[in-house]
């Protein structure tokens, strides 16, 4: 019998994802239960899923929301040619998304971090809802870094500041 499962692409994330036909359930993480090799079966697997879509070795995978400010590395982005808001301001900024973000269930968490990535965030991920693909120790700046190694996936991150901005991470892998 056919689990359903079947591995899509979201054209909005520009990243694949699992669908389920016949509960029209989707998830970005392999359904539970199912072996690497089963997920490597799934219909779309050989086309979207690079390395199996497991986690690869001493990596983490997260997504972010950045608010830049006057002093950030580089004080513009995709949304405004030069960012002059303060640090307060970006803090402010985050410490409202994460009071929107943190009473909602993993699921809700997710689709509303998405969402508000996509138009919100100052970093160029913001096409991806956020989503910065899976990383290693020493491919990030340090405060980022730990911050994002100290979540357990699903968890939310309090303010973090780095170099880049303020941001909001969430762990998703």
């Amino acid at each position: 019998m056919s689990s359903g499962w079947e591995v899509r692409f979201s054209n909005s994330r520009q990243l694949p994802y699992f669908y389920n036909a016949q509960t029209s359930q989707s998830t970005w993480e392999a359904p539970e239960g199912l072996s690497d090799s089963q997920v490597q079966a799934l219909p779309g697997a050989a086309k979207y899923l690079a390395g199996g879509g497991s986690k690869p070795e001493g990596q983490v995978r997260a997504s972010h929301i950045l608010a830049k400010h006057s002093g950030s590395r580089r004080p513009s982005s995709w949304k405004q040619a030069n960012v002059t808001r303060s640090l307060d301001d970006a803090r402010e900024i985050i410490e409202g998304h994460i009071a929107t973000l943190g009473p909602l269930s993993p699921e809700q968490r997710h689709a509303e971090f998405a969402r508000i990535a996509s138009t919100e965030s100052d970093c160029s991920s913001a096409r991806k809802g956020g989503d910065l693909g899976w990383f290693g120790r020493g491919q990030m700046q340090k405060s980022f870094e730990d911050g994002t190694y100290a979540l357990e996936v699903g968890e939310l991150s309090p303010i973090i500041v780095s170099d880049s901005g303020v941001h909001v991470i969430l762990r998703t892998g």
